[in-house]
């Protein structure tokens, strides 16, 4: 597949997936509730998914989700030396969350694969 997407796709799985990419970008600020919210859709939407462009997204998002739950629960030790290595750990991984939210949401606005 190349990198840009020239595919149909509704409105209405557009907008879906902008409202995803939202809950996502903003789940950091919400001890990542909006975030398990967002994913459950993922997981939804993916399975009934069609589109190879669609999937990727979804499946980028997933993997970010994960990635970063996988870093915070290896980061708890940090917080029981001290409270700043804990935090700042935590503060680097809010970041690249939502640099890879922002950067896969721009990606599927200018329809191109994320990255």
């Amino acid at each position: 597949m190349a990198d840009g997407y020239t595919g149909v796709n509704t409105s209405s799985d557009r907008s879906v997936m902008h409202l995803l990419y939202g809950l996502h970008t903003v789940a950091p600020f919400t001890l990542w509730s909006l975030s398990v919210v967002a994913l459950i859709v993922n997981y939804i939407r993916r399975a009934d998914e069609t589109d190879a462009f669609t999937v990727a997204h979804h499946s980028y998002m997933i993997r970010t989700f994960w990635w970063a739950i996988l870093w915070l629960v290896l980061t708890v030790p940090l917080w029981f030396l001290f409270v700043v290595p804990g935090y700042i750990a935590w503060v680097i991984i809010g970041c690249w969350y939502l640099y890879r939210c922002i950067r896969g949401w721009l990606r599927f606005n200018d329809n191109r694969l994320p990255p």
